[in-house]
């Protein structure tokens, strides 16, 4: 899916001495989770609220119900944040596979990575709302963490309600 993309642009960034964190950024079925686990394959530490919800509460709409997700999405983040403060002090490399939707948690998490001793790369995926209703299609089937479904009003939300960084020091991949 990103045979193009240039990855030495990111690992040319990491050091032993400044940890890299590369924020993953863009709606769901942008390729978020594809591109973190390339990345986690490469020796970086991936987290996933997706993931840590699946863990700790199981699967959403069935183990859980629906209106219980954004505390639980709430607590898993805190319990992330608190990993990736960590890890940072460790020296470890880190990809944070959130949506990073909103300029403002954008950059509280850049201030949180730079006040703990590490550098950040926003990677933003830019893609078609028309794509994302295809591939988003196609993930519905699927059943596991990183596939909980995505209604069409859902998405049509997160659409509305993303803001698009721009002059954020972001790498755009159109895919």
């Amino acid at each position: 899916m990103f045979e193009k993309f240039n990855f030495d642009l990111i690992h040319r960034e990491r050091n032993d001495a400044t940890p890299l964190v590369v924020m993953m950024c863009g709606v769901a079925g942008s390729g978020k989770t594809t591109f973190s686990q390339r990345l986690q394959k490469e020796g970086f530490v991936r987290l996933s609220i997706d993931e840590e919800i699946w863990a700790t509460n199981g699967r959403w709409g069935i183990d859980f119900p629906m209106d219980k997700f954004e505390e639980y999405r709430k607590e898993a983040e805190r319990k992330l944040r608190i990993r990736l403060i960590k890890l940072i002090h460790d020296k470890q490399q880190v990809v944070i596979d959130f949506s990073f939707w909103d300029r403002v948690r954008r950059n509280q998490y850049k201030k949180l990575i730079e006040d703990s001793g590490g550098k950040w790369k926003l990677i933003y995926l830019k893609v078609r709302p028309s794509d994302l209703r295809e591939r988003l299609k196609l993930r519905n089937k699927n059943f596991d963490a990183n596939s909980f479904p995505i209604s069409e009003e859902l998405l049509t939300s997160y659409l509305n309600g993303f803001e698009v960084p721009i002059g954020e020091g972001e790498i755009v991949i159109s895919n």
